[in-house]
């Protein structure tokens, strides 16, 4: 399983509604593809970039599905409302592969 963390900002004075619209239909569409473990969105309380989405995948050539059909026109209308736009991809660490959690 490995994580995309996806970040931009906000371009000030684009279409809100527009840009609510989208992501929806983006987050419509991605929790419809195969491979799909989870999805997180998040806003930065301290600035920018502005919002995080956070996606685990099960396998890497999902992803790769995901991200040459799907992706693509999703991105391209996402380019009106956004800027610094980037993505991340990150993996298990060798040292502590899986989640720890306090003690109860």
């Amino acid at each position: 399983m490995f994580e995309v963390n996806m970040l931009w900002d906000l371009i000030p004075g684009a279409d809100n509604q527009g840009y609510l619209a989208w992501a929806k239909k983006t987050v419509g569409t991605t929790l419809q593809q195969p491979g799909l473990v989870e999805l997180r969105a998040n806003r930065n309380l301290l600035g920018t970039p502005q919002i995080r989405v956070v996606t685990l995948w099960a396998s890497g050539a999902e992803w790769a599905h995901y991200l040459e059909s799907v992706w693509p026109p999703l991105e391209a209308e996402m380019h009106q409302f956004v800027a610094n736009y980037q993505v991340e991809l990150w993996g298990a660490s060798p040292v502590i592969p899986e989640p720890l959690h306090p003690p109860k």
